[in-house]
Protein backbone atom coordinates (compact mmCIF):
# COMPACT_ATOMS: atom_id res chain seq x y z
CA UNK A 1 0.00 0.00 0.00
CA UNK A 2 1.27 3.45 -0.79
CA UNK A 3 1.13 6.53 1.43
CA UNK A 4 -2.37 7.41 0.19
CA UNK A 5 -3.87 4.05 1.13
CA UNK A 6 -4.04 2.59 -2.38
CA UNK A 7 -3.08 -1.04 -2.94
CA UNK A 8 0.19 -1.69 -4.75
CA UNK A 9 0.63 -5.45 -4.55
CA UNK A 10 -1.81 -8.15 -3.47
CA UNK A 11 -1.10 -11.66 -2.26
CA UNK A 12 -3.68 -14.20 -1.14
CA UNK A 13 -2.87 -16.66 1.63
CA UNK A 14 -4.63 -19.29 3.67
CA UNK A 15 -6.75 -17.99 6.52
CA UNK A 16 -5.01 -20.15 9.11
CA UNK A 17 -1.46 -18.98 8.24
CA UNK A 18 0.28 -16.15 10.06
CA UNK A 19 0.48 -12.97 7.96
CA UNK A 20 4.04 -12.33 9.10
CA UNK A 21 5.18 -15.27 6.95
CA UNK A 22 4.11 -13.38 3.83
CA UNK A 23 5.49 -9.95 4.71
CA UNK A 24 8.89 -10.41 3.04
CA UNK A 25 7.49 -11.91 -0.20
CA UNK A 26 5.12 -8.94 -0.48
CA UNK A 27 7.85 -6.39 0.31
CA UNK A 28 10.06 -7.89 -2.44
CA UNK A 29 7.67 -6.36 -4.98
CA UNK A 30 7.86 -2.86 -3.49
CA UNK A 31 10.74 -0.36 -3.74
CA UNK A 32 11.72 0.31 -0.11
CA UNK A 33 14.64 2.74 -0.46
CA UNK A 34 14.04 5.70 1.87
CA UNK A 35 10.56 4.56 2.97
CA UNK A 36 8.96 3.77 6.29
CA UNK A 37 7.33 0.37 6.70
CA UNK A 38 4.40 0.54 9.10
CA UNK A 39 3.07 -2.62 10.72
CA UNK A 40 1.59 -3.74 14.02
CA UNK A 41 3.32 -5.72 16.77
CA UNK A 42 2.55 -9.04 15.12
CA UNK A 43 5.12 -8.27 12.42
CA UNK A 44 7.93 -7.74 14.93
CA UNK A 45 10.32 -10.48 13.82
CA UNK A 46 14.08 -10.15 13.53
CA UNK A 47 14.04 -11.52 9.98
CA UNK A 48 11.56 -8.88 8.79
CA UNK A 49 13.27 -6.02 10.61
CA UNK A 50 16.64 -7.03 9.13
CA UNK A 51 15.11 -7.23 5.65
CA UNK A 52 13.67 -3.74 5.99
CA UNK A 53 16.97 -2.26 7.19
CA UNK A 54 19.04 -3.98 4.47
CA UNK A 55 16.83 -2.48 1.77
CA UNK A 56 17.28 1.07 3.02
CA UNK A 57 13.95 1.53 4.77
CA UNK A 58 12.99 2.34 8.32
CA UNK A 59 10.65 0.01 10.23
CA UNK A 60 7.87 1.66 12.20
CA UNK A 61 6.89 -1.47 14.07
CA UNK A 62 6.46 -1.35 17.84
CA UNK A 63 8.31 -3.91 19.92
CA UNK A 64 6.34 -6.65 21.59
CA UNK A 65 5.36 -6.06 25.19
CA UNK A 66 7.75 -8.74 26.50
CA UNK A 67 10.78 -7.66 24.43
CA UNK A 68 14.11 -7.39 26.25
CA UNK A 69 15.22 -4.43 24.15
CA UNK A 70 12.54 -2.00 23.08
CA UNK A 71 13.10 -0.54 19.63
CA UNK A 72 12.23 3.12 18.97
CA UNK A 73 8.89 3.63 17.25
CA UNK A 74 7.63 6.94 15.87
CA UNK A 75 4.09 6.89 17.27
CA UNK A 76 2.91 9.87 15.21
CA UNK A 77 3.91 8.08 12.03
CA UNK A 78 2.49 4.81 13.35
CA UNK A 79 -0.96 6.41 13.51
CA UNK A 80 -0.98 6.49 9.69
CA UNK A 81 -1.55 2.74 9.81
CA UNK A 82 -5.26 3.48 9.88
CA UNK A 83 -5.03 3.68 6.07
CA UNK A 84 -4.64 -0.10 6.02
CA UNK A 85 -7.88 -0.55 7.93
CA UNK A 86 -9.62 1.94 5.66
CA UNK A 87 -8.49 -0.03 2.59
CA UNK A 88 -9.98 -3.22 4.03
CA UNK A 89 -13.23 -1.36 4.69
CA UNK A 90 -13.28 -0.13 1.10
CA UNK A 91 -12.68 -3.66 -0.18
CA UNK A 92 -15.42 -5.05 2.05
CA UNK A 93 -17.76 -2.48 0.56
CA UNK A 94 -17.90 -4.82 -2.42
CA UNK A 95 -20.41 -7.46 -1.34
CA UNK A 96 -18.80 -10.33 -3.22
CA UNK A 97 -15.49 -9.80 -1.40
CA UNK A 98 -17.07 -9.31 2.04
CA UNK A 99 -19.18 -12.47 1.84
CA UNK A 100 -16.49 -14.67 0.23
CA UNK A 101 -18.90 -16.59 -1.98
CA UNK A 102 -16.19 -17.61 -4.44
CA UNK A 103 -15.29 -21.28 -4.42
CA UNK A 104 -11.75 -20.90 -5.77
CA UNK A 105 -8.95 -18.66 -4.53
CA UNK A 106 -8.07 -17.39 -8.03
CA UNK A 107 -11.58 -16.04 -8.60
CA UNK A 108 -11.58 -14.39 -5.19
CA UNK A 109 -8.20 -12.79 -5.92
CA UNK A 110 -9.49 -11.68 -9.31
CA UNK A 111 -12.36 -9.81 -7.73
CA UNK A 112 -10.05 -8.27 -5.14
CA UNK A 113 -7.87 -7.02 -8.02
CA UNK A 114 -10.94 -5.65 -9.80
CA UNK A 115 -12.08 -3.88 -6.63
CA UNK A 116 -8.55 -2.49 -6.16
CA UNK A 117 -8.63 -1.05 -9.68
CA UNK A 118 -11.97 0.59 -8.91
CA UNK A 119 -10.52 2.04 -5.71
CA UNK A 120 -7.62 3.49 -7.71
CA UNK A 121 -10.02 5.01 -10.24
CA UNK A 122 -12.09 6.91 -7.63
Amino acid sequence: MDSYGYPIYLMLSEGQRNDCNFAIPVLKHVHLEGCNVLADRGYNSDELIDYIYTHGAEPTIPSKKNAKFERHCDWWLYKERHLVEKLFLKLKGFRRIATRYDKYAFTYLGFICLASVLIWLK
